[in-house]
């Protein structure tokens, strides 16, 4: 089996499971709620199977939906985030990501935090537009996305400082 399948299975085991016992568990005040797991999407290679992305993400999210019960958000969240991805790259990268010569997984710059600030924000948004899925509580909704995206924020850059590679 390739080294990289390898790597990709065992993050989506170990991001879900970290997402169920632990992050599942943090909740700030009742309004924002850190969902690392989309580390998964986000550390996806760039030049990998977009099928296969699409229907990881798909799968990522629905295991956490059946762990929240929210009936599918996180699903939905997650594929149009994988969906979105190239788009984000090319904002956030430019002419690298044409090259595909980037890593997310490296130093934190400029263009890797945009690209991680952006997915976080799209994927909030769509999935308290989804759970809330009223714009009479469109305030709440965008409480929720700003606390919830500071939040996941901090663990997705410690998550992947904790987890990169040491140059020797």
């Amino acid at each position: 089996m390739n080294s990289t399948i390898v790597v990709n299975i065992a993050r989506f085991i170990i991001l879900l499971l970290l997402q169920v016992v632990v992050f599942n568990r943090i909740d700030l005040f009742g309004v924002a709620d850190p969902y690392p797991y989309i580390l998964f999407i986000l550390l996806f290679p760039v030049n990998g199977n977009r099928a296969l992305l699409l229907l990881s993400a798909f799968f990522i999210g629905l295991f956490n939906d059946m762990f929240l019960n929210t009936g599918g958000a996180h699903a939905a969240a997650c594929v149009t985030l994988a969906y979105l991805r190239p788009y984000i790259f090319k904002i956030s990268f430019g002419v690298s990501y044409e090259y595909q010569t980037i890593s997310i997984a490296g130093k934190l710059t400029t263009e890797r935090f945009s690209f991680i600030l952006t997915s976080v924000v799209i994927h909030h948004i769509i999935l308290y537009l989804l759970e809330i899925f009223r714009f009479s509580l469109i305030a709440d909704v965008l409480i929720r996305t700003l606390l919830s995206t500071v939040l996941t924020l901090i663990f997705c850059i410690v998550i992947i400082h904790l987890t990169k590679p040491v140059k020797r």
